[in-house]
């Protein structure tokens, strides 16, 4: 696999730990601070993994995904 295709496959796999962290965070928390710090966990890492699925998106297309 291409590098750069490998750094995207990294990021989506990192997405999917940060997901993990927020929930066991939330789980685990014992005030409104901790619970707005996983949000902004949970939704940063929906940011990413959207913009990283779209990236490997493009490298599909352009027939750059091996």
């Amino acid at each position: 696999m291409k590098p750069c295709n490998e750094i995207i496959k990294e990021t989506l796999s990192l997405t999917d730990m940060m997901l993990s962290l927020s929930d066991r965070g939330d789980l685990l928390r014992e005030d409104d601070g901790c619970g707005i710090l996983y949000g902004v966990l949970r939704d940063a890492a929906y940011k990413i993994r959207k913009m990283a699925e779209s990236e490997k998106e493009v490298h599909i297309k352009k027939d750059k995904w091996k």
